[in-house]
């Protein structure tokens, strides 16, 4: 029987939904004013909406908030390249976008700012970039979405095709690294020197398998393909790990829910709860994969029982309208001043939270891409 209620409130405009209520609470996304990773995935979302519907108020945000940031000779005074954090590249995928809407040049010194530091940004022996220099040779997931992306499509926008080689290794040695090739699971982080003591003596590895970091892995995935030209050589090897990492994680989806679990191989252990923000990046990956024919219709089935799941487990609404993204893992690391262990432990220690961007962002990304897959009939 057709679940005709189901299907209503799945194509609802949660994402726009979810965008109105980040840009009404916060008139100024980081009210700390800390140039901070998470706010480039909110207003990526913000942007894909503003291209899905045209409706200035997304690009008049993200402008709006950038402008906050970038001075008016294009520096930005909350950066500093000299850190080697590879998670404050990032934001240079929507200034990227910005400059291509306004022409500013202010947008384009920005984005070569942190251009530059990718030029001489830290490396591991193989040429991995380090996740931060406070993190020396060491390779995490969530790296390859903060850094390797916006290489990509500055090299895309900006740069000789040679360089796409050293794009495309950053994925081919995180993979290699990290992965599990019993479950195809990818671990959270790698230690080149295996000195660290959440590193495994042998491997380098850290013992789990968080869903936010593959959730992270898979998002770059997918998104990286959207600026590689469409005749290089190692196009299908990316699409082919898309699809590995994808089957994988689906082999510890929860059945009931058709969500993840933050630890994702051991959902019955006591403490583990599902996870909002890795569900929407595989959810993101997923549909988007989908739609650029990555990935066959037969998915297209499965992102809707995701989608639905999503709603029903982590999404509330409140009295005034708005969107709330509930069940967040705040935080997750390895190693530094706090000794982060990289135990299970210590992964479901980390405060669980509501409408942080790492979650939020996420969530509108996943609804505008099941908005799009939507509007174009494709078939189940």
């Amino acid at each position: 029987m057709e679940k005709t209620f189901e299907k209503k409130k799945i194509y609802n405009s949660w994402g726009a939904k979810a965008a109105k209520s980040v840009m009404q609470r916060k008139p100024e996304i980081n009210p700390k004013m800390k140039w901070e990773y998470e706010d480039g995935v909110v207003l990526e979302g913000l942007y894909l909406l503003w291209k899905q519907t045209g409706d200035s108020e997304y690009l008049d945000y993200i402008q709006k908030n950038l402008d906050l940031f970038v001075d008016g000779v294009g520096n930005i005074p909350k950066y500093s390249a000299e850190e080697f954090n590879i998670d404050h590249v990032n934001n240079g995928k929507i200034l990227l976008d910005l400059y291509n809407e306004t022409k500013d040049e202010r947008y384009k010194k920005a984005v070569d700012l942190l251009r530059n530091q990718l030029r001489s940004h830290p490396r591991t022996k193989e040429g991995s970039f380090w996740h931060k220099q406070i993190y020396p040779y060491q390779v995490w997931l969530d790296g390859l979405y903060m850094g390797s992306v916006f290489y990509g499509k500055h090299v895309h926008f900006f740069g000789k095709e040679e360089d796409w080689d050293d794009v495309i290794n950053q994925f081919l040695l995180c993979e290699k690294n990290t992965k599990d090739y019993k479950t195809g699971l990818l671990h959270h982080a790698y230690d080149e020197l295996r000195v660290q003591p959440w590193a495994d003596k042998q491997t380098g590895l850290s013992r789990h398998y968080w869903g936010r970091s593959i959730g992270w892995f898979a998002m770059a995935l997918v998104d990286v393909l959207d600026y590689l030209p469409k005749n290089h050589e190692k196009q299908e090897r990316l699409i082919e790990m898309l699809r590995e990492v994808l089957d994988a994680v689906m082999q510890v989806q929860d059945k009931e829910t058709s969500l993840w679990y933050q630890i994702m191989d051991q959902g019955a252990r006591k403490g583990n709860y599902l996870e909002s923000s890795c569900s929407c990046m595989f959810l993101y990956s997923i549909a988007k994969g989908v739609r650029k024919g990555y990935l066959g219709g037969e998915w297209f089935e499965i992102a809707e029982k995701i989608y639905e799941g999503i709603l029903d487990e982590f999404i509330t609404e409140t009295k005034e309208g708005y969107i709330n993204v509930n069940k967040i893992c705040y935080v997750g690391g390895l190693g530094g001043a706090d000794k982060r262990d990289g135990s299970f432990a210590y992964y479901i220690s980390e405060p669980i939270v509501t409408n942080d961007h790492k979650g939020v962002g996420p969530f509108i990304l996943a609804s505008a891409e099941m908005e799009w897959l939507n509007d174009n009939k494709i078939k189940k």
